[in-house]
């Protein structure tokens, strides 16, 4: 998500640059052809608008101008294209993760699954919405959860989505994560949290009647208190 910031920052300085740079042309066209909104009173207003409508033709028939406007707008698309790419190509850059987990769509909860820690069970819990009689002081409407997910910081995390019945998607905004849940098919992502903290995203497909009500809670902690929430879950 630090990438995709950066990248949106970046990104920004040249759009800034277009608008300026827009804006001028714009502000130039008024100005220019503002002289034909008004007659000629005298012999001298007369000279005035032929001396413009000849730097006019010069500059609409500018040949230099046109090469320069198609060129310049390819040099700024390579400029954003590499940084993009590089970002792209990072993004999806298989690790090799110290957890793995799975998050399987359902209409209309999620439901978690950690493999890693047992031979021959896996644990498994769901993870539902809190409606507004379940609700804490300081709880989110919409957002909060039963179950929330724990997950460590500073540790390379892999989580595998998919779903049971119909298309959803698990995106936390502010992990940078969106991935769709297809039916028969694993997609996956790669998470590395660097502060605690408690993060929140939603459903980014629409699932069904209830799409607007299955919140993702992911609850970012030390690597002991992790350890922990795994021997008592």
């Amino acid at each position: 998500m630090e990438g995709i910031v950066d990248l949106h920052n970046y990104i920004f300085f040249y759009l800034i640059l277009i608008f300026i740079f827009v804006f001028h042309v714009f502000a130039s066209i008024l100005e220019d052809f503002y002289i034909f909104l008004r007659k000629p009173q005298t012999e001298e207003d007369l000279i005035d608008l032929r001396y413009s409508m000849f730097e006019i033709r010069n500059v609409t028939h500018f040949s230099t101008l046109e090469v320069v406007w198609t060129i310049l707008p390819g040099v700024v698309l390579m400029l954003i294209a590499v940084p993009s790419f590089a970002l792209l190509y990072a993004m999806d850059e298989v690790l090799n993760p110290a957890i793995t987990f799975k998050a399987i769509g359902h209409q209309w909860f999620w439901s978690y699954e950690f493999s890693d820690y047992a031979e021959n069970k896996a644990i498994n819990f769901d993870s539902n919405m809190l409606y507004d009689n379940q609700l804490n002081k300081g709880e989110f409407r919409l957002l909060s959860v039963d179950h929330p997910l724990v997950l460590p910081i500073n540790t390379h995390i892999r989580v595998i989505i998919t779903s049971m019945d119909v298309l959803h998607s698990w995106a936390v905004p502010a992990l940078g994560v969106k991935v769709d849940g297809c039916p028969g098919r694993l997609n996956q992502a790669f998470i590395f949290l660097k502060r605690e903290g408690v993060f929140y995203g939603q459903c980014s497909e629409l699932c069904g009647v209830s799409h607007g009500y299955m919140p993702i809670v992911v609850k970012a902690v030390s690597m002991k208190e992790y350890l922990s929430w795994i021997n008592n879950v």
